[in-house]
């Protein structure tokens, strides 16, 4: 049996938007091994059939001794397994196993699910960072990318020529995120789902939420999403939080109900975003979005008729929209949420993606 190795950085990404990649991986059947810190969706992996591979990995640390450490841990799982090849998520994983890949000869696919805060940055580490893309995909089999801008970033520096595939970000499960019917009480209730940092916008989110709830009373702002470790402003979220400004719920692993009796999504990211599961599924479920014009986010949604687009890191301008937004009528509110649906039906499905990978993983290991 081919053996397949998926390197990433967290258990929750893999779960969530690759679970279909994995089972249709196990159906051929291939044996799948995953290397990533442990959590709490391993286990569910595992008992898909992975082959679980624990691997101690800091997102944003810089700390050279970790970073070796990380480099030796994906050698040492590299010789054991012995992979046909290798699948690598996130920027780490696509430069440290992407080079051992290469210089072990052994055949890689990477996929760019974004270029990550210090690609994006002018300065030394941009520098080195994309000096190592460069040497890490000079053998690469296949690039995968889920936006132009990010292709378009790789292409004007000659990283992987010849080797550029797009996709459509990590698609939409159309059956998980069915057409939901769209709420029709006198209520407006808004949502924000994301990991709560700076850079995913909960900074305007909290702004507009102040501005919109005292003149629109009507009104609910929900968040989900846990607290990351370095977000500086968790005591004014829970401050407006208690005062009823916005209603925090932490981390959500079932968002349907919230869905259900939502209007719209706001995704205010200035984040380097691949492509936004947040956009792509609040529109599967019928759901208009509101979000900025940052690639991986503009690319979700057509401006004016599934949604609307905005300023990054402008609060104003997110207030703006969302008053647009309520002085729409419910009618035209829900017709931007089917048109949002048909859009996901025709150009983001999952099983364009999974298809994909299965055709580029044949090509490579012979099948």
């Amino acid at each position: 049996m081919k053996r397949i190795l998926i390197v990433t950085n967290f258990d929750v990404g893999l779960y969530n938007f690759r679970k279909e990649v994995l089972e249709a991986l196990l159906a051929v059947p291939y044996e799948i091994h995953i290397a990533l810190p442990n959590g709490e969706f391993v286990p569910r992996m595992q008992e898909m059939g992975c082959i679980f591979h624990e691997t101690a990995l800091n997102r944003r640390g810089t700390n050279p001794f970790q970073e070796l450490q990380l480099i030796r841990r994906y050698r040492q799982i590299l010789k054991e397994v012995k992979p046909d090849v290798v699948l690598t998520y996130t920027i780490k994983p696509n430069l440290y196993a992407g080079s051992l890949c290469r210089l072990m000869k052994i055949p890689y696919i990477t996929n760019i699910t974004g270029l990550g805060t210090a690609v994006e940055g002018d300065g030394l580490l941009q520098h080195m960072t994309t000096a190592i893309y460069r040497f890490a995909m000079k053998r690469v089999s296949c690039l995968f990318f889920q936006n132009r801008s990010n292709e378009q970033y790789f292409v004007k520096r000659k990283i992987g020529p010849g080797k550029h595939v797009m996709l459509p970000g990590s698609g939409v499960n159309l059956e998980r995120y069915r057409f939901l019917e769209y709420p029709k009480g006198e209520k407006s209730e808004f949502l924000f789902i994301s990991r709560v940092m700076k850079e995913k916008g909960i900074e305007e989110y909290l702004e507009m939420a102040q501005v919109i709830k005292a003149k629109y009373p009507q009104t609910e702002f929900h968040i989900l999403g846990f607290c990351e470790e370095d977000y500086e402003n968790r005591d004014r979220l829970m401050q407006l939080h208690e005062q009823g400004i916005v209603q925090f719920h932490g981390m959500i692993e079932d968002i349907h109900p919230f869905l259900a009796r939502s209007q719209c999504t706001i995704h205010p990211s200035f984040y380097p975003e691949g492509m936004s599961n947040v956009c792509l599924e609040s529109q599967a479920s019928g759901r208009p979005v509101i979000t900025t014009k940052r690639p991986g986010c503009a690319d979700t949604i057509e401006d004016g008729v599934t949604g609307f687009l905005i300023k990054a890191q402008d609060a104003g301008d997110l207030t703006a929209r969302v008053e647009q937004f309520l002085k729409l009528s419910v009618e035209e509110r829900a017709e931007m949420g089917r048109r949002a649906r048909e859009r996901m039906e025709q150009k983001f499905d999952r099983k364009i993606v999974v298809a994909k990978y299965l055709e580029e993983i044949a090509e490579v290991v012979g099948r």
